[in-house]
């Protein structure tokens, strides 16, 4: 089963995919099914799918590479 907040087929294939794969390599043993959704949330909140706090549209480390070197 996906993550709570999971509505699209993509994201829930893609649960399914992390999962099997996941079981396949019989990696984090007893929390696989935690892990898969740690996974497919972490990619939502990256595109942008999530209900969370908005990106900022400025980026830390692309401010820091504007500096001068000292």
């Amino acid at each position: 089963m996906p993550p709570k907040g999971v509505k699209s087929r993509k994201r829930k294939r893609q649960y399914e995919k992390v999962l099997k794969s996941i079981k396949g390599e019989g990696r984090y043993k007893g929390r696989q099914k935690e892990v898969a959704a740690r996974i497919v949330n972490k990619t939502r909140r990256k595109k942008g799918e999530t209900k969370g706090r908005r990106r900022r549209s400025g980026s830390r480390s692309r401010r820091q590479s504007h500096r001068k070197a000292a």
